[in-house]
C-alpha cells in the first residue's frame, strides 16, 4: 500500500509539473503573438546571456592574452571580430565585456529596485515623519544628475566592480522608491490590510505579507525599465575611466584610451562594441515596454 501510495504521489507530482510548463509555454506564446517587440527585445536579451554564460564554449583565445604579431588584424577566421591595438581577441573581449555588462546591470538594478521598492513600502505605510524624511532623501538623490552621482561616488569608493554596482545602485533608489510608494499608499487602507491589523498583525507582517506582494507588478516594471539605463551608465563610467579597471574588458572601456587612435585604421574597435551596447540595452527597452503593457491593468487592453 506504501509503495502504490508514493507511486501514486510520483506521477501525480509529474503531472503537476508538466501542466505548470504547458501553462508557461502558453503564457511565452501568448506574449510573443501579443508583444512581439517584446519577444524580440527578449531574445536579444537571452542570446547574450547565453553568450555570456556560455564564453568558455564560445571563445578560443583569452581575452587578455597579447598577440604582438596580430595587432589590428581585422575579422577573420582565426579571430571573427579582429584584434585591438595589443593584438587581443576582439571576439573573447566582446564575450568578457557581456559579463561584466550583465552582471552590472542586474546587480544594481537589483540593490537599487530592491532599496527602493523597500524604502517606498515603509514610506508609504507609516506616512507622517517617516515619509517626509525618506522622501526628502530621495529629493536630494534625485535632484543631482545621475552620471553626475555615479561619478562622484566612484570617485570616493574606488575602482571595482562591486562599487560600479553600488554607485549605479543607489541611483535607481529614487526611481523605485516613488513607483511603489504610490502604489502602497493605495494598497495600505484596502480591506484585506486593515484585517490583518485589526487581528493583532504587526507592521512588519503586514507590510511584506500584505502590501509589498501588491507592488510587484509596478517594480517589476520599473526594474526591467532600469537595466538598460543601467548598462549604459557602466559603460558611460568605464568610458570616462572610473568604471570597472582595466584589463578587464568592459565594453564602454575598450571604447576610450589608446583604441580612440587607431579607429581610422581599425573602425572594428569602435563598431562592435557601440553595437553591443546599442544592441543589449534595445532588447532590454523593448522587453521593458512589452511587460510595462502586460502587467500594467490600464494597459492591457492595447
Amino acid at each position: 500500500m506504501a509503495a502504490r501510495s508514493e507511486g501514486a504521489e510520483l506521477v501525480a507530482g509529474r503531472s503537476e509539473r508538466a501542466s505548470l510548463a504547458v501553462r508557461i509555454g502558453k503564457g511565452v506564446l501568448r506574449f510573443c503573438i501579443r508583444k512581439p517587440l517584446g519577444a524580440v527585445g527578449a531574445f536579444i536579451i537571452v542570446v547574450m546571456a547565453t553568450i555570456a554564460i556560455a564564453e568558455p564554449l564560445v571563445t578560443f583565445h583569452d581575452e587578455l592574452l597579447w598577440h604582438l604579431k596580430d595587432r589590428l588584424t581585422g575579422p577573420s577566421g582565426i579571430y571573427w571580430l579582429g584584434t585591438d591595438d595589443y593584438g587581443r581577441d576582439l571576439w573573447a573581449r566582446m564575450v568578457a565585456g557581456a559579463q561584466i555588462s550583465l552582471v552590472v546591470g542586474f546587480g544594481a538594478v537589483g540593490f537599487g529596485s530592491v532599496s527602493g521598492g523597500l524604502l517606498g513600502v515603509v514610506s508609504a505605510f507609516y506616512g507622517g515623519r517617516v515619509d517626509a524624511i525618506i522622501q526628502r532623501l530621495m529629493d536630494a538623490l534625485m535632484s543631482i544628475p545621475t552620471l553626475i552621482l555615479a561619478l562622484a561616488i566612484m570617485a570616493a569608493l574606488g575602482q571595482s566592480l562591486g562599487n560600479v554596482i553600488l554607485a549605479i545602485g543607489i541611483v535607481q533608489i529614487p526611481r523605485a522608491n516613488r513607483v511603489v510608494r504610490s502604489q502602497a499608499f493605495s494598497v495600505k487602507e484596502s480591506e484585506y490590510a486593515l484585517a490583518a491589523r485589526s487581528i493583532g498583525a504587526g507592521d512588519i507582517r503586514i507590510m511584506l505579507q500584505h502590501i509589498l506582494p501588491q507592488c510587484v507588478a509596478p517594480w517589476l516594471i520599473i526594474a526591467s525599465a532600469g537595466l538598460g539605463t543601467a548598462i549604459i551608465a557602466e559603460a558611460s563610467l568605464s568610458f570616462l575611466g572610473l568604471g570597472v579597471p582595466p584589463p578587464a574588458p568592459s565594453w564602454g572601456g575598450m571604447l576610450s584610451g589608446r583604441a580612440r587612435d587607431y579607429y581610422a585604421i581599425a573602425p572594428w574597435l569602435a563598431i562592435w562594441p557601440g553595437l553591443a551596447i546599442s544592441l543589449t540595452v534595445y532588447g532590454f527597452n523593448l522587453f521593458g515596454d512589452a511587460l510595462r503593457d502586460v502587467l500594467d491593468p490600464r494597459l492591457r487592453g492595447t
